[in-house]
């Protein structure tokens, strides 16, 4: 299915199906979080091992905001402001946050971390906030492949095995960045040399 309606696309991802989406550099894949067969159905389409972590990504803080509750509040309020403040042109965001027992194991992989962006782009808030939650973001390409750029780059590498919700990039020229926290806020065993996992691919 080819749609430009978000509440198609929504229902989508609540059914357990994988969506294809413009976000705000290149094209993403996504599903419900929460949903394993739907999370293996990427992991298939990218030939992507699930020991590599994926992004979760939120229309609102609101959506991401208890992730936040084990960190000090200063850190808490960087984050908040970094988000707040961000330009539609600017290089999105991506947070490594400490994952709570509520984020499934396969989302955060073999990591105590889970990658979190809260997007200004309009058609993914529209998705997010369409879907009551944060969904899962990771580049539209086979691992090893350009990411896709356009709906026609996703069509010719996914066919008809999943459905895309049609529409436009954001501004921003470039990926997102990856921000990782102070180590001292993390238990000492913990090495954020692995936060490359994370590298979108």
């Amino acid at each position: 299915m080819i749609t430009t309606s978000v509440t198609e696309a929504a229902e989508c991802l609540q059914q357990g199906q994988v969506l294809a989406y413009p976000t705000e550099a290149v094209w993403g894949l996504g599903c419900d979080p929460f949903n394993e067969q739907a999370f293996q159905k990427i992991l298939e389409l990218k030939q992507r091992p699930i020991e590599k972590g994926v992004i979760l990504l939120a229309g609102h803080i609101s959506q991401v905001e208890h992730l936040l509750t084990s960190l000090p509040q200063t850190t808490q309020q960087e984050i908040i402001d970094c988000w707040t403040n961000h330009q539609p042109s600017e290089r999105a965001t991506t947070w490594l946050l400490p994952a709570g027992e509520h984020i499934p194991s396969w989302i955060k992989g073999e990591h105590p971390l889970v990658a979190v962006r809260v997007t200004t782009h309009p058609l993914c808030v529209a998705l997010c906030n369409a879907f009551h939650g944060f969904i899962v973001s990771t580049s539209a390409n086979p691992s090893g492949q350009e990411p896709a750029h356009s709906l026609q780059d996703a069509c010719q590498y996914f066919g008809s095995q999943l459905n895309y919700l049609n529409g436009d990039l954001g501004q921003s020229q470039q990926a997102e960045s990856l921000t990782l926290l102070p180590e001292r806020l993390f238990a000492p065993n913990f090495k954020q040399k692995k936060a490359q996992l994370y590298r979108d691919n």
